[in-house]
């Protein structure tokens, strides 16, 4: 009886919301009167913390984003790929390098399995203002061996 209740409790613990079946939360990372930016984890056994500074339709060159999340794998090398849809047609790709294993960028690169990744500061951009419209992007971050890191489905709506 001891091990079902433990397996029970550790099924309840990595399941969103209990129950197996249903989606992680929508988390709001901005909102103000021209812009509302939702994100949800996209990675079934794990959601993530993410925010801006500054909530506009006109991005700064330095957007201030914080960025939490306790890893499964260990990353020596860390990639981002970005899709942008909107009324379900791809209009950008994008794919960078966050880690290289000869080329740290940033503190958190080489962390191990276990370990918390928390990175607050500056997203560096063109510095550009979003079209008005509603917009789906797709992130996802992965490591040298292609495990997905964090994934996130987001809608961008602006008016």
């Amino acid at each position: 009886m001891k091990g079902f209740m433990a397996a029970f409790f550790v099924w309840t613990l990595i399941s969103p919301n209990g129950d197996g079946g249903q989606a992680w939360p929508t988390h709001t990372v901005c909102e103000d009167g021209s812009l509302k930016v939702l994100y949800e984890s996209c990675d079934p056994l794990q959601d993530f913390g993410f925010s801006v500074e500054q909530c506009s339709k006109h991005l700064k060159p330095n957007l201030n984003v914080r960025f939490g999340i306790i890893l499964r794998e260990d990353i020596k090398e860390l990639f981002l790929d970005v899709n942008l849809l909107t009324k379900g047609a791809s209009i950008l790709s994008y794919s960078y390098s966050v880690c290289e294993e000869d080329l740290p960028k940033f503190s958190f690169c080489g962390r191990r399995k276990g370990e918390q990744i928390y990175y607050a500061g500056p997203a560096n951009n063109l510095g550009l203002e979003i079209p008005e419209g509603e917009y789906q992007v797709l992130l996802k971050l992965y490591n040298e061996k292609h495990f997905m890191v964090a994934c996130a489905n987001a809608t961008v709506i602006c008016s």
